[in-house]
């Protein structure tokens, strides 16, 4: 039997990958490594004081992305949620180019995620499931040589989920303006813009037509 009756579920559900190229499962965790990132300078405090990062996770991020040993390449470091987690912290970003050789070769990055444990939660686990949350939720705790320990950082809901619509759509939009402008001309762009941006005209307008837009 299926769990619901056939609908537009799949559709108002759909997660959009806004903020970091990086698997789903750690979108949650980079979050909270950006904003532990601004918590180590504002403290004074570097990556080379932590002695320990504690991401409490879900299940499936665990037998996913809890990653040990080398990395051979940037498939291998864009599902090691150690990986994904040390970048953001040691330089404050998580982009494509951060899982090419020149920057995994920095040894802070493995120094780093030799530090970095992963918890099953067994809520984040249920709340993963819930079909009325679907939530993908980490949190990180880093503590210091010196015995002391930053607040824990939770993240519930990456910004491309449902319930971070307010938060997502204003980004997707300008992810979707930036890649416009990578390929169309200015004028193109914008017709592409003003339909795709305009909910009644593009449910009026035939498939073919739209897609006749993006013609080169």
């Amino acid at each position: 039997a299926f769990q619901r009756p056939y609908g537009s579920y799949v559709m108002e559900n759909v997660l959009f990958k806004i903020s970091f190229p990086a698997e789903f499962h750690s979108q949650t965790a980079v979050e909270a490594a950006m904003t532990l990132h601004g918590q180590l300078a504002a403290n004074g405090r570097r990556v080379e004081d932590i002695a320990k990062i504690t991401i409490r996770t879900h299940e499936a991020a665990i037998r996913i992305i809890d990653k040990k040993g080398p990395l051979n390449n940037p498939a291998d470091r864009d599902h090691c949620i150690q990986y994904m987690v040390a970048v953001p912290l040691i330089f404050g970003r998580l982009t494509a180019a951060d899982y090419e050789d020149a920057i995994a070769q920095d040894p802070r990055i493995d120094a780093l995620r030799a530090k970095i444990e992963c918890v099953e939660d067994p809520q984040y686990t249920k709340d993963y499931h819930d079909p009325e949350k679907r939530s993908i939720a980490n949190a990180l705790t880093i503590e210091f040589s010196d015995g002391t320990k930053l607040d824990e950082v939770a993240v519930e809901y990456p910004i491309g989920h449902k319930r971070r619509r307010a938060d997502g759509i204003p980004l997707l939009v300008e992810k979707f303006r930036t890649n416009l402008a990578r390929r169309f001309p200015v004028k193109q762009q914008q017709a592409i813009l003003n339909v795709s941006l305009d909910q009644a005209t593009l449910e009026a307008m035939p498939v073919n037509e739209y897609v006749d837009l993006y013609v080169i």
